[in-house]
C-alpha cells in the first residue's frame, strides 16, 4: 500500500510540474513571436544602413573618422549578453563559454580588458569564476528599448574616441531563426571602413542621393549612427534567442514530464493491482480457515 500511494504523490507532483512548464512555454512563445518582430525590423534597418554607407562611401571613401580607426590592441572592452533567468537549456552556458574563450584570449595577449555583463546569470557565472566585471546590467529583460541601450553605447563612443580603448567585442546569441541562434563574439569597434565598389557603385550612389554640404560630413554623422544600431540588434537578438531557447526547452520539459507521467501511471496500477491481488487471496484465506 505504501508503494502505491508513493507512486501516486509523485505522479501528481510530475503533473504539477508539467502544467508549470506547459506555461512557462506559452509564455515564452508569446513574448518570442513580439521580440522576434523587433529584431527583424532592427536587421531590416541594419543592412539598409550599411547599404547607404556603402553607397556614400563610393564616393567619399577618403574621409578619416575616430571610429574607422585601426590601432594596436591595448585596451580592450567586452560586452556579455546573458538573461536574467534560467530554464533555456544551454542559452546563458554558451554565450558564458563564448566570453571565457575571448577574455582568455586577451590575458593571454596581455590586453587590459574592461568587462561588462548583462544579465543576472551571467554575473553571477563569471564572477563565480574569480572575473572582474566593471559594468552590470540587469534592467533588460524580452524588450531591450533604444533609449536604455543608448547610454551604453555612447559611453563606448567616447570611450573609443578618447583612446580609453582600442577594440568592442560583444559576446551574445546571433538570432538566425527559429530553428538556428548561435553564441558568437562580435566586433563591433573599430567599424568595419565601408567598401567602395568602383564605377558601378560610385553611379548609384550618385543617382541616389544628393549630398548636402558633402559625402564626407554625412557619412560622419552615419558611423555613429550604425554603431548604435549594431549595438541594439545585438541586445535584441539576444532577447528573442532567450525566448527561443526558453520555449524549447519548456516544451521538452513538458513532453517529458508526460512520458514520466504515463511510466509512473503503469507501475501504480501495478502496484495497486498486486495490492489488490494480495488483499483477495488474504480474504479466500481467511475464508478457507473458518471453513476448517
Amino acid at each position: 500500500m505504501a508503494q502505491a500511494r508513493a507512486l501516486d504523490r509523485r505522479r501528481k507532483s510530475v503533473r504539477n510540474i508539467r502544467k508549470i512548464t506547459r506555461t512557462m512555454e506559452l509564455i515564452a512563445t508569446a513574448r518570442f513571436k513580439k521580440a522576434m518582430d523587433r529584431s527583424i525590423a532592427a536587421r531590416d534597418y541594419t543592412k539598409h544602413l550599411a547599404k547607404i554607407l556603402e553607397n556614400i562611401a563610393s564616393v567619399g571613401a577618403d574621409v578619416a573618422h575616430p571610429l574607422l580607426e585601426i590601432r594596436p590592441t591595448k585596451r580592450t572592452a567586452v560586452l556579455v549578453l546573458t538573461g536574467n533567468r534560467g530554464l533555456c537549456g544551454g542559452y546563458n552556458g554558451n554565450v558564458v563559454r563564448q566570453s571565457l574563450a575571448l577574455l582568455g584570449q586577451w590575458k593571454s595577449e596581455q590586453v587590459s580588458t574592461h568587462l561588462s555583463v548583462s544579465g543576472k546569470r551571467g554575473i553571477s557565472a563569471l564572477r563565480f569564476r574569480g572575473l572582474d566585471i566593471n559594468e552590470t546590467y540587469t534592467a533588460f529583460e524580452d524588450k531591450p528599448e533604444f533609449a536604455a541601450v543608448a547610454p551604453i553605447g555612447q559611453a563606448y563612443l567616447a570611450a573609443y574616441a578618447a583612446g580609453e580603448i582600442d577594440r568592442l567585442d560583444v559576446a551574445y546569441t546571433r538570432f538566425e531563426g527559429i530553428a538556428k541562434q548561435v553564441a558568437v563574439t562580435e566586433m563591433l569597434l573599430p567599424l568595419a571602413p565601408p567598401q567602395a565598389a568602383g564605377e558601378v557603385a560610385t553611379k548609384l550612389a550618385s543617382d541616389e542621393y544628393d549630398f548636402y554640404p558633402s559625402a564626407g560630413s554625412i557619412l560622419e554623422e552615419i558611423l555613429p549612427a550604425s554603431f548604435m544600431a549594431r549595438l541594439f540588434k545585438c541586445f535584441l537578438d539576444a532577447a528573442v534567442s532567450e525566448q527561443v531557447a526558453r520555449m524549447v526547452a519548456m516544451k521538452a520539459a513538458t513532453e517529458n514530464a508526460g512520458g514520466l507521467i504515463k511510466s509512473l501511471s503503469r507501475q501504480y496500477n501495478r502496484a495497486r493491482q498486486s495490492q489488490i491481488t494480495g488483499e483477495i487471496m488474504e480474504i479466500l484465506g481467511g475464508v478457507e480457515a473458518l471453513k476448517q
